[in-house]
Order: C-alpha cells, then structure tokens, then sequence
C-alpha cells in the first residue's frame, strides 16, 4: 500500500512538472518528457529515480526531497502564463493611489490576487484534470497525448488575452517565421507576449483608479495651501476622504468585477 501511495504521489507530481516544463518551452522536447514520466511512474524495485539514472541508490525520502524542489519552481513558472500578473498588479496600484503604504497588507493582496486566479482560470483547470490529468493517471494515455491536451486550454485562454502587436514583437525578436494560425505560435514566444500584454493592461487599469484619488489629493492641497496649512501633511488629511470615496461607491465591488469582466 505505501508503494502503491508512492507511486501515485511520484506520477501526479512528475505530471505536473513536466506540464509546466513543456508549456513554458524548459524541456527540451516531448520526448525526453515522456521517457522521464515514464521511468517516473514505472515501479522500481528499489524505489529509486529510474529517469534520473539512480535505480534502487535512491531512498524515498531523498525521492520526495528532489521533487519537492523541483514543485518549488513551479508557481514562478505557472504566473505567467495565468491571471495572477495583472490581478495583483491592480491591487498594488489601488494600495499606492489610497496613500495607505501598508493597507491592504501584502499578504492579503497576494491571497485574495490567488484566489481571484483560481476563480477565473477554474474553467481551464477542470478542462485540464478532465482531459489530461485524470486519463493520464488512469493510464489510458501517454505522457504525449496528456501534454497536448492540457496545453490546449492554456494556449486558448493565453491567446484571447495577448496581442498581435506584442507577438509580432517577439516573433520578430526570436527571428522565427510568422505563425500562419494561432496553434503555430510557439510557446517562448506566446508567453512573454502575454506577459508584458498583462503588464499593459494593469496599467491602463491602474491609471483609471488613479484619477478620482489624485482629484482629491488636489482639492485637499489646495485648500489646505488656502488656509496656510504648511507643516500638516495633506496625504494625512487626504486619506479618510479617499477611503470615504471608495466606500461610498462600493469600489471593492466595483474593482473586483470590472477584473473578472476583463478576462471575458
């Protein structure tokens, strides 16, 4: 039964890298991909890392060690190509046009940024365990068949977001031919594509948030400069009537849903 545990455990997470690994170009082909998930989840009698070349010299433990570190790379890997960017980019703005440096707190930003990806990436990730996951485990495909299809929805949902400026950008920076359909483009180049498209985005988004905060900035300076009020700062005066504004038009609730609504 702990074999049988291990063996599941070792093929879910070999699973995972290598779907991250082949979606942001880290593996050198899908061939190497699949010998490696293959000797991954082939039983070893010694329980050792077969694709690695250490059969039966490698304890469990030091197994679990080695794919644990290998997990840790994968949520650097996996921001990029999800929503994650501009949600908390968005976030950061809105902390920085309030004038309150440390509220929202970071982790609050960074939990309720990771949350809102699970909500709107949920579709892509039910697509991916329906179609490529749970048949891959099941074994009734191969490693091949089950990085095609997950790459599938990613693909899609990265191609409804980038532009076609920003691809021609790097299509022309790796000096590779123009992709004639959107399943031609290479994964090195849809994703920085998306990336800095997400980096855009949060800007434009951020710029309007700006607007009505910096409308009261000015109004406070202004007559706080009218009164001879030197010595007080006027982010200090400035600041209830910015939380004020922003509860008064339920700004959470309108933020919030203008960032899903942007991902349509």
């Amino acid at each position: 039964m702990i074999l049988a545990r291990h063996r599941s455990l070792t093929a879910r997470l070999a699973l995972f890298i290598a779907i991250a690994a082949a979606l942001c170009m880290f593996a050198p082909d899908a061939e190497a991909a699949r010998k490696a998930a293959q000797a991954a989840t082939a039983p070893a009698a010694g329980g050792g890392l077969d694709f690695l070349g250490f059969r039966d010299r490698l304890p469990l433990p030091l197994e679990i060690l080695i794919f644990l570190s290998l997990l840790s790379f994968i949520p650097g890997i996996l921001v990029m190509f999800t929503s994650f960017t501009r949600i908390v980019v968005v976030l950061s703005f809105l902390r920085q046009a309030l004038g309150a440096q440390q509220v929202p707190p970071n982790p609050v930003i960074i939990g309720l940024s990771l949350f809102l990806t699970f909500f709107i990436m949920q579709p892509v990730l039910d697509t991916v365990n329906k179609d490529a996951l749970k048949p891959y485990l099941e074994r009734e495909i191969t490693i091949d068949t089950a990085l095609e299809r997950a790459s599938g929805p990613v693909r899609g949902f990265m191609m409804k977001q980038v532009r076609e400026k920003d691809l021609a950008l790097f299509v022309k920076i790796s000096k590779s031919p123009a992709p004639v359909t959107p399943e031609n483009v290479k994964m090195n180049v849809l994703v920085p594509a998306f990336a800095i498209g997400e980096l855009r985005k949060a800007f434009e988004i951020g710029f309007l948030i700006y607007i009505p905060f910096l409308i009261v900035d000015m109004i406070v300076a202004s007559i706080m400069l009218s009164m001879g009020m030197m010595m007080v700062p006027p982010v200090m005066i400035a600041l209830p009537f910015k939380l004020l504004l922003f509860v008064l038009v339920d700004g959470w609730n309108l933020l919030i849903g203008s960032l899903v609504a942007s991902f349509g």
